[in-house]
């Protein structure tokens, strides 16, 4: 068994109970059972009731399982998008969502700052019938407030307001009252391998892929009421990821047992002392300027001395995080999930500290 800690920002450390549901998983037979056997019915209203209550879903949000995060990008544009969408870009991933809605031939449009940086303008083009909005740049420790989640949705009432969570839920409270969709992959906060993604859509949504699909198609099995109908009874259109949706609905389980609000709570603290650590040494530097747009779930710092602090921590058994893109060689990228417990990172803190 690895002796090592990922603070690696996805795929990450692996929830501390993940190999205990794993080894009943197969003890139950999850892998080989049928995705339309009264079992799976309940491995799946087991794991939809589980995030509902942790991550606070209102009632009319439905939740589905995809492939990934990535694959939500293609739904909301196959199913909620006839001519243009708008996307707020300052990092990688944001800027891949607007490149998918590209290459879907929309009309769409975008607000770009240099990456990491701060917004000054939240206005959306008239017209744009969805708003792309990340919560959590993963790519640069870049996250929106809900606060101007909030000023993009007042002012952009009828627009869908598609907002991405990887990397920030649960660590971050989600405020489903300003918007429609969200979406996440199960391999950075939620602690499990890659395999899974979850989106969530309200009933907006639904009346959006239907008025969309009496003008053109928006795909067959995986589009958006052909989801919803099999969601209805608890199961999914294909033979599914089984394993991992009785796995993450445990682990949200164990969530829910933690304590929403003490996961908040914890993943503030632990990223406050992150960052006071960073600050403090004098090769590093929180790359997000804005102190209320630093990420609290993936702490990224630059340095002229990545090789070093990446070298240091694992001597110690830590993995981090390299930068990400052109980036690579100048970030480290710090994970702040629910599995990395507050004393392994006031430990961390320590090395920091005595890393000069």
């Amino acid at each position: 068994m690895s002796t090592k800690i990922y603070f690696t920002p996805g795929p990450a450390q692996l929830f501390y109970t993940f190999n205990d549901h794993l080894k009943q998983a197969l003890v139950e037979d999850v892998p080989s059972i049928s995705h339309r056997s009264s079992q799976f019915i309940h491995i799946t209203t087991h794991a939809t009731e589980q995030l509902r209550e942790l991550l606070q879903v209102p009632e009319d949000f439905d939740i589905f399982f995809l492939s990934s995060a990535n694959e939500a990008w293609d739904r909301l544009i196959q199913n909620l998008v006839v001519e243009k969408s708008h996307h707020f870009v300052n990092g990688y991933f944001s800027q891949k969502f607007y490149d998918f809605a590209l290459k879907y031939g929309m009309k769409s449009t975008v607000t770009e700052v240099p990456y990491g940086e701060s917004f000054s303008d939240l206005g959306v083009p008239a017209g744009s019938e969805l708003i792309g909005i990340t919560k959590n740049e993963t790519s640069v420790g870049y996250a929106f407030t809900d606060e101007e989640i909030a000023t993009i949705r007042k002012e952009n009432p009828d627009a869908i307001l598609a907002l991405d969570v990887v990397s920030a839920t649960p660590s971050v409270p989600i405020d489903f009252q300003n918007i429609d969709s969200a979406y996440f992959s199960v391999q950075k906060a939620f602690g499990l391998p890659p395999g899974l993604g979850v989106w969530i859509c309200n009933q907006r949504c639904q009346e959006k892929a239907i008025e969309k699909s009496k003008i053109t198609s928006i795909g067959s099995y995986r589009s958006l009421p052909n989801l919803k109908k099999f969601a209805d009874k608890n199961q999914t259109p294909e033979t599914p990821n089984s394993l991992f949706i009785y796995l993450i609905g445990k682990i949200a389980e164990d969530m829910v047992r933690m304590g929403r609000q003490r996961i908040v709570n914890d993943t503030v603290y632990k990223a406050t002392i992150l960052y006071q650590a960073i600050a403090n040494n004098p090769h590093l530097e929180a790359f997000v300027e804005s102190k209320d747009n630093q990420s609290k779930s993936t702490i990224v710092a630059k340095t002229e001395k990545k090789e070093m602090f990446l070298s240091t921590f694992l001597a110690k058994g830590m993995v981090l995080g390299s930068g990400y893109g052109m980036y690579k060689d100048q970030h480290i990228r710090i994970a702040n999930f629910p599995t990395h417990s507050k004393e392994i990172v006031e430990m961390m803190v320590d090395i920091i500290g005595e890393t000069e």
